[in-house]
């Protein structure tokens, strides 16, 4: 058992922080090493078995990264950005893989998490979830095949604690859109209309979010032309599927070398 990859968890006593550990737990090709937390929270000191309503588990929740990362072989993040930016200096240093979920990141952190993946790998991605990806791969295809004639839309629902509009996801979609297109999402993104807005600038990628009671995640990948729609669309019932993708994209992390990758390099999709 202790020859298995061992993994940390942070944001530990989140929804997905939980799911993470459960996933982990239960993985016969890993093991739950460490669990962080933020100065300060409930859950420091405790075992985070008994934290989470359950047995012990034998490991205490810390709010020391640097004590948490350093035997890890790899660290799943799914917390906020400004901690995301500075876990991703501490697993560059511990050279372990650092695989982030976490969402509504500015282009500087961007370019402070490609900095750190110069010294580990590093995996990131808006949605961690198999069907997704291959959302994202068909919407590139099809934007691709379709000229301005046909309007997108990008249409997302979450839960109505998500702190973020558009998703990660959402962007990702609009991302593929734009690249299938051969434009920048940054000169064509429409978002937040409300009031007199005028007409529709044709060629642009529009964004819709919707948050409301306990939804998952559902996107909508919208082409709506004169007399016709294609619609492509990814309905998210079970957020154990972003944890199983994550622990999935943690154990290929593990002896790559240091570099940028997304969940389309974990599974095999990427075309460049």
């Amino acid at each position: 058992m202790s020859d298995l990859p061992g993994i940390v968890v942070t944001g530990a006593s989140g929804r997905m922080g939980q799911m993470l550990m459960r996933t982990i737990s239960d993985s016969p090709r890993a093991r739950l090493i460490g669990a962080l937390e933020r100065p300060g929270h409930d859950w420091i000191g405790q075992d985070v078995g008994v934290a989470m309503g359950g047995a012990e588990l034998g490991i205490k929740v810390t709010d020391d990264p640097l004590e948490a990362f350093a035997s890890a072989q790899a660290v799943i993040d799914f917390t906020a950005p400004a901690a995301t930016v500075e876990f991703a200096t501490i697993t560059a240093q511990a050279r372990c893989v650092h695989v982030i979920g976490t969402t509504g990141l500015s282009d500087s952190d961007i370019k402070k998490l490609d900095a750190a993946a110069r010294h580990a790998v590093i995996v990131r991605a808006g949605n961690m979830s198999l069907g997704v990806n291959l959302l994202t791969q068909l919407t590139k295809r099809v934007a691709a095949a379709l000229d301005e004639d046909f309007d997108i839309e990008v249409i997302e629902a979450h839960h109505n604690q998500k702190v973020d509009a558009p998703s990660g996801t959402a962007l990702m979609l609009g991302e593929a859109a734009a690249e299938g297109r051969g434009v920048s999402l940054d000169n064509v993104s429409d978002r937040g209309r409300d009031g007199i807005t005028g007409k529709r600038e044709r060629g642009h990628i529009g964004f819709s979010a919707i948050r409301g009671g306990d939804i998952v995640g559902e996107h909508d990948v919208l082409f709506a032309a004169p007399g016709e729609r294609i619609v492509l669309r990814h309905l998210a019932t079970d957020r154990g599927i972003f944890a199983r993708g994550a622990l999935k994209a943690a154990l290929w992390g593990i002896g790559r070398k240091p570099g940028a990758y997304d969940m389309l390099d974990v599974l095999g999709l990427n075309e460049n």
